[in-house]
């Protein structure tokens, strides 16, 4: 926004333009007007018609041009002075509603985003700048609310694990007749909470590389990504009873790697994580209609439809729990919304109504080409 100490200085500049073209458009009508004066007495002067021009019953005197020309020159001057003082008023009703946007502007603030400048009628010209500058401070707003969610949440998830690191340090020190077993004991349940902080630093940091946007753009194919991601965790998946069944044909995208390989390992976790014993995951890949196509679908505790949204917001669980992160942080659908988000990506998520969720998200259909595995 413009200085307020500019504000004399642009209306200045805006009054000598407009004077400029008040001016201009005066000269344009006094020399249409003393033209015709000038060529009738030069006229007059080459045929020795002596002071009067004309034919018939009708004449033009020229006897008193100069002091027409006298009367046009004191005219251009008092139409200068009026051209400026006019142009001073035009400059400041055009620069009024730039002023009240500009304080309005100013008076909002991070902590007052809910304001809005709302013009209404007095400034008509000025409404789509006005409505347009409204939706900016929603946005913002939207997004410094956000801001402020995410923080609380992840303050609270990081001060946890802390919280009981030093508990059990606590524990530990106050024991008289600590044994090596009983050290070692409290030193392995450090080295879990320590990995289980790690786990959720990483989750923080891909996420905010995903919001970030991508940098470079890649051919992936969701197939051989995922086929990979699967084998990895073919372990865990049969600590948990749980029976992954993949059908994956080739679907080549555009982005980063690294990312798309992020995505599809929270997707695949999620579905294993969130599960029942004996439970399946179904996980597909292909190409369709244009799209790469990555869908999985799981078992597992029943969805209320309406809280399938919420779950790809940050640190958000179905049972809102967070004593016990064997279930996860709450972040995994969000970096994969995020992800999506970046890659210009589409969701579809639809709660089974005999439980778990089904996510197929659908990229932009990319050439072959050299394919990152």
């Amino acid at each position: 926004m413009t200085r307020p100490e500019s504000w004399p200085r642009l209306r200045a500049r805006l009054a000598l333009l407009y004077a400029s073209l008040f001016l201009c458009s005066g000269i344009a009508v006094l020399v249409l007007a003393d033209l015709p004066l000038v060529s009738f007495s030069s006229a007059a002067r080459a045929t020795g018609d002596g002071p009067r021009a004309g034919g018939g019953g009708h004449s033009v005197s020229v006897t008193n041009l100069p002091e027409v020309l006298l009367y046009s020159g004191i005219a251009l001057a008092v139409l200068a002075v009026l051209s400026v003082a006019a142009g001073w008023l035009v400059a400041d009703r055009a620069m009024r509603p730039l002023r009240a946007i500009t304080a309005a502007a100013r008076a909002i603030s991070a902590s007052n985003l809910d304001e809005r400048l709302s013009l209404g009628d007095s400034y008509e010209e000025f409404r789509e700048l006005g409505n347009t500058l409204d939706d900016l401070f929603a946005r913002l707003e939207a997004a410094f609310d956000s801001q402020r969610h995410f923080v609380a949440n992840a303050s609270h998830e990081l001060r946890s694990p802390l919280a009981a690191e030093r508990t059990v340090i606590q524990v530990a020190l106050a024991d008289p007749a600590a044994s090596a077993d009983s050290l070692r004991s409290a030193c392995n349940q450090l080295l879990a909470i320590g990995k289980e902080q790690e786990r959720l630093i990483d989750a923080l940091l891909t996420l905010a590389v995903s919001q970030r946007g991508l940098r470079k753009r890649e051919p992936v194919d969701l197939a051989g990504v995922t086929r990979r991601i699967v084998q990895s965790r073919s372990t865990a998946a049969a600590d948990r009873g749980v029976h992954v069944d993949a059908s994956l044909a080739r679907a080549v995208t555009a982005g980063d790697a690294n990312l798309v390989d992020s995505l599809v390992t929270n997707l695949v976790d999620n579905a294993i994580r969130h599960n029942l014993s004996g439970g399946r995951v179904r996980v597909v890949t292909g190409a369709a209609a244009g799209s790469a196509c990555l869908s999985i679908s799981n078992t597992g505790p029943v969805v209320p439809p309406g809280d399938v949204d919420r779950l790809f917001q940050p640190f958000q669980q179905i049972d809102d729990e967070r004593t016990s992160h064997d279930s996860g942080h709450g972040l995994g659908l969000a970096i994969v919304a995020s992800i999506a988000t970046a890659h210009g990506a589409s969701i579809a998520a639809e709660a089974r109504p005999e439980g778990g969720l089904e996510v197929t998200v659908s990229f932009r259909l990319a050439d072959p080409g050299p394919v990152s595995p």
